[in-house]
């Protein structure tokens, strides 16, 4: 079993910046892609940003400028720098990876609130 754990998120204010981190362990496991996504309170999961099996990555169109996402393969950790941030960017940030085992597992982390006060 994979286990994701994020950090990083809090309370900033319009304008702001915040680094988010994930951290995948556990044992026997081989990372695919991983990413980020977010859902605010009355809208759907939706993906910010990931790195796709082929290393390439991919972003929300009305995020690429302001948010990077960037990896450590050695740490087995993804990070989310966000700049600029912005009250439609409060929501629960999670952290997705695709990771083989004896199967291909979907995994995601438990969250981390990110807050935007204009």
């Amino acid at each position: 079993q994979v286990q994701l754990v994020e950090s990083g998120g809090g309370l900033v204010q319009a304008g702001g910046s915040l680094r988010l981190s994930c951290v995948a362990s556990g044992s026997g496991f081989t990372i695919k892609s991983m990413g980020w996504y977010r859902q605010a309170s009355t809208l759907q999961r939706e993906l910010v940003a990931s790195f796709t099996a082929d290393g390439g990555t991919k972003y929300a169109d009305s995020l690429e400028d302001r948010f990077t996402i960037s990896r450590d393969n050695a740490k087995n950790t993804v990070y989310l720098q966000m700049n600029n941030l912005k009250p439609e960017d409060t929501a629960v940030y999670y952290c997705n990876a695709k990771a083989w085992t004896t199967y291909l597992q979907n995994c995601w982390g438990q969250g981390t609130q990110v807050t935007v006060s204009s």
